[in-house]
């Protein structure tokens, strides 16, 4: 009895990567049945393993056209997975429990403690239970608002239909899209020039990228700046950042050739879809080396920790430069907004900073001698993938089964997180007593 209770317990950790992999692997048979495809004849098990990825880790990246593969049945499926994976498989499971009025134990408060990224234990039920009311409303809002040109193309019901879909798809920072009939993977490219899908669209990656930390935050505290958290100002101001001056690049050195209005609108559109949304409404192909390496870096950077975006985090990258400058100013502490962050903050950054690096060039040396493609555009498709962003330049659905094998475990990897993957495989063993301190020289 001992040894069995031994194997049960797992770590936190470990419950949610193997949760993530349970629901790929079922999303993937349920794909296979002959009424997920529109030929009847049901998908080649590969093809759903990687859509069925590529939905729970909302990523984007298709092999098949989602519109055009894929039937009514499959189409539920794989925005199902969508919906799941954004919010994550244990905060779905916890509300389950909630409803259905069980017991939740302590141990599964710390799961969902650490599947959405919080501080602390107290509170977890409300904060779940927040989770899902602020979903829910962001997502029937979303649809609503994008429903009078669903509805005017489609007709009430697959208007409808087609609103939810993209609605939850663009909260959730998913990417996948029902546009195929205007060409296969074509994204919202048909819809560049319309104000209101633009507007609806981005607004819900942006909500969805946030955090839901953030969002309670931001709802509890209203107006009075001074008491949101650092880690709520810094994320905010991250975004700002991050969305404007790519914005402003993409304006003046790229899509010259569109009428300012849709310039515009093309700019904004894809600074913001490039931090792990995976919408595009224009040919990414046509950018500049130049503007292809911005959205990269996008790409790698993502949203928000415990938010349904993906990449290495904004609070990643704030911490790292929060770091440099004050190595800069030779201070001892690391400073941001007036509060000294922790050298545990700053070893988890660079660790996770480094992680990501690593298997995102790797990745597209492999794929780059695989199939003799040039490395930019690997590098684009390995920075899309990890990034969990669903943005491409056309070569994903031409992959072979050894590359998209290597672009499934990116998205896994984006998704889970690295640091949990880590934590999961690794023991910790505290080390007790101190080494003789030694200077290396740096730079």
């Amino acid at each position: 009895m001992k040894k069995k209770k031994e194997l049960w317990k797992l770590s936190t950790f470990q419950i949610i990567i193997y949760s993530f992999a349970v629901a790929i692997l079922v999303g993937a048979l349920l794909l296979c049945l002959p009424f997920a495809t529109r030929d009847g004849r049901g998908a080649n098990f590969f093809d759903a393993l990687f859509t069925s990825t590529s939905a729970v880790c909302v990523t984007g990246l298709v092999v098949k056209d989602t519109w055009q593969h894929w039937s009514l049945f499959g189409r539920i499926i794989i925005i199902s997975l969508i919906q799941i994976g954004g919010l994550g498989i244990i905060t779905v499971t916890l509300l389950i429990f909630i409803l259905a009025g069980k017991k939740i134990s302590l141990d599964q408060r710390l799961v969902m403690k650490d599947a959405i990224s919080a501080d602390k234990v107290g509170g977890i039920l409300r904060l779940t239970s927040f989770i899902f009311r602020f979903t829910f409303f962001a997502e029937i809002t979303g649809a609503l608002l994008l429903s009078p040109v669903f509805i005017g193309r489609y007709g009430v019901v697959d208007g409808i239909g087609y609103s939810l879909f993209h609605s939850v798809s663009a909260f959730c920072n998913a990417g996948f899209d029902l546009e195929g009939e205007y060409g296969a993977f074509s994204s919202l490219c048909p819809y560049h020039d319309n104000p209101l899908i633009n507007i609806v669209i981005m607004c819900l990656i942006v909500s969805g990228g946030l955090g839901f930390l953030t969002w309670k935050d931001i709802l509890d505290n209203r107006w009075r700046i001074r008491k949101y958290s650092v880690q709520s100002k810094g994320i905010m101001m991250m975004t700002v950042i991050l969305i404007f001056v790519p914005a402003l690049y993409f304006y003046f050195t790229e899509f010259n050739s569109l009428e300012p209005a849709d310039r515009f609108f093309a700019s904004l559109f894809q600074s913001v879809t490039a931090r792990t949304a995976g919408f595009n409404t224009q040919d990414l192909a046509s950018l500049t080396d130049n503007g292809k390496i911005v959205m990269m870096v996008l790409m790698l950077i993502g949203g928000a920790p415990g938010s349904t975006a993906g990449g290495m985090k904004v609070t990643t990258i704030l911490v790292l430069l929060a770091s440099s400058l004050s190595t800069f100013r030779d201070q001892e502490q690391t400073v941001l907004l007036r509060r000294t962050i922790k050298n545990d903050s700053i070893k988890k950054a660079s660790s996770l900073f480094m992680m990501y690096i690593f298997l995102f060039l790797s990745a597209a040396m492999v794929i780059s001698h695989l199939e003799k493609i040039d490395i930019m555009t690997c590098m684009f498709e390995t920075a899309s993938a990890i990034g969990t962003v669903g943005l491409s330049l056309g070569i994903t659905s031409t992959l072979s089964l050894a590359s998209r094998m290597v672009l499934i475990l990116l998205m896994y990897f984006g998704r889970v997180g690295g640091l949990t993957i880590i934590f999961a495989a690794v023991t910790y063993n505290p080390v007790h007593g101190k080494y003789p301190a030694e200077d290396i020289s740096v730079g």
